[in-house]
């Protein structure tokens, strides 16, 4: 996702390096960097006029900073106005004072509009909703089934009428969530392979007979600079409060993202990453802006680990980790939740100065993972929970090889790797520490700063002995602690 954007970027911030100051002349070959960077990615023709304008007058209005070179201050300026382009902040789901609050889907044909109704309704089941989906897509074949298969999948009701007039499935869709005590109705729709009359019309009378509180437009990120003409079409009839982009995980040029707030007013809620049901993440248009600028969000990474992650396993595993405890077994289970979390690609590029990795580089962890849960899996339960046979035993890591299919070095090369792993946790929970922090829990900063546990760090008290200890002075203990 926006590999390729933020590579051309990157071109116009090096027309600005060694600079002593941003100015017309020097500003104007990398502000052309950024137009044909933009135009590449499929970004509207008028979005792109409009923005380089925007930077252009903010850069050259923009105050000299101490300490901050021109390259870093145009970076800055690029990024607050990609987050004005897409919205400036996070517009949550509406919410209506009676429930259900209903929600409308609309979207053409492939755009991914009935899979996204299931991901929106699992979204709204976490965060303590009771949602229904109407299957009111009467003319695709299964669009139905498709809805029902994903209900039953994710444990949500799905309406159904069977292939009925759409307008009576979603009043009566409405009906029965609002009898039966449902927060959430979502009303998926049927769509066309291009917008037509007709298709239009049909929605019109389903808005004018359910009044719904959101008009989602569904749209496939890679379908580019045609995303505007889309959303356009679409908000002159239906008038949309909102849209979804999907398939953002994909080869995409990721110009529908800076396009769509522009063209309606109306912005971006949701981002489809993947092909799971889990995969629909709100849209914040600050991070969005770190990632078309290469500098990784970390902060969506931390919220996909803590709905992944329970609190007292990872007490548990940190405590395991400190006193060297970790074994096999936990090893396993770290990398089942890495699978949980999502593609190993996509958790590294919201690292930040992680998303230069290249594929090849993404496909040789991949298959590294792979290789060892396959080597862990052929293990005994006994050599899982007790490591250290493996490394004592050349013939359990010849079982462990020919059970995997894998070679013996793989075996020897993970139970190796495990163990100087093992041996650093070990290090740090006897006193050792980081190399360089004088201790464990130590902070590196000058008078101890806070440790791991969120206290701060004293140094080690002195502990008389009256006894010599090898530490070779009178008073000192064995480890020579108190001596003068």
């Amino acid at each position: 996702m926006f590999d390729a954007l933020s590579e051309k970027l990157e071109l116009a911030w090096k027309k600005l390096r060694g600079q002593d100051k941003i100015t017309e002349t020097n500003i104007q070959e990398a502000l052309r960097e950024v137009r044909r960077a933009l135009l590449d990615a499929d970004v509207n023709l008028q979005v792109v006029k409009q923005f380089i304008e925007e930077v252009r007058q903010a850069a050259l209005g923009s105050e000299v900073i101490m300490g901050v070179s021109p390259d870093q201050q145009f970076i800055k300026i690029v990024h607050d106005e990609l987050v004005k382009v897409m919205g400036e902040a996070n517009v949550p789901i509406a919410q209506a004072e009676q429930p259900p609050t209903i929600i409308l889907m609309a979207g053409l044909q492939g755009s991914g509009k009935t899979t996204t109704c299931a991901k929106l309704a699992l979204y709204l089941r976490k965060q303590g909703k009771k949602p229904l989906m109407v299957a009111g897509d009467i003319y695709r074949p299964a669009a139905i089934d498709q809805l029902k298969t994903l209900g039953q999948q994710i444990q949500i009701p799905v309406f159904d009428l069977g292939k009925t007039d759409p307008v009576e499935i979603a009043r009566q869709g409405v009906e029965a969530a609002r009898q039966q005590g449902y927060d959430y109705v979502i009303l998926d729709t049927a769509g066309r392979l291009q917008i037509d009359l007709e298709m239009m019309a049909e929605l019109e009378r389903v808005k004018a007979t359910v009044q719904p509180h959101e008009i989602l437009l569904v749209v496939d990120a890679m379908i580019g600079q045609e995303a505007a003409n889309l959303t356009q079409a679409f908000h002159q009839r239906l008038g949309i409060t909102g849209a979804i982009l999907t398939k953002l995980d994909g080869d995409t040029r990721g110009g529908a993202a800076l396009s769509i707030r522009q063209v309606s007013g109306q912005p971006i809620k949701f981002i489809g990453v993947g092909e799971k049901v889990e995969a629909l993440d709100p849209f914040y248009p600050d991070r969005m802006a770190s990632r078309i600028l290469g500098m990784g969000d970390i902060l969506s990474l931390v919220e996909k680990a803590q709905e992944e992650i329970d609190l007292g396993d990872a007490a548990s595993m940190a405590e395991k980790m400190m006193t060297a405890q970790f074994d096999f077994n936990d090893f396993l289970k770290q990398m089942r939740l890495i699978k949980r979390m999502g593609s190993l690609g996509g958790l590294l590029k919201l690292m930040p100065g992680m998303g230069k990795i290249s594929d090849e580089q993404l496909q040789k962890g991949q298959d590294q993972l792979a290789r060892s849960e396959a080597m862990i899996n052929s293990m005994t339960p006994e050599e899982r929970k007790n490591p250290d046979l493996l490394a004592r035993s050349v013939s359990r890591k010849r079982r462990v090889a020919n059970g995997s299919g894998h070679k013996l070095e793989d075996v020897s090369r993970l139970v190796s790797d495990f163990q100087r792993m093992r041996d650093m946790m070990r290090s740090m929970g006897m006193g050792g520490g980081f190399p360089g922090m004088g201790g464990f829990g130590r902070s590196p900063l000058p008078g101890g700063g806070p440790n791991w546990r969120g206290r701060s760090a004293a140094p080690p008290r002195q502990r008389p002995n009256p006894k010599p200890g090898k530490g070779g002075k009178k008073g000192g203990n064995k480890r020579g602690f108190g001596g003068k």
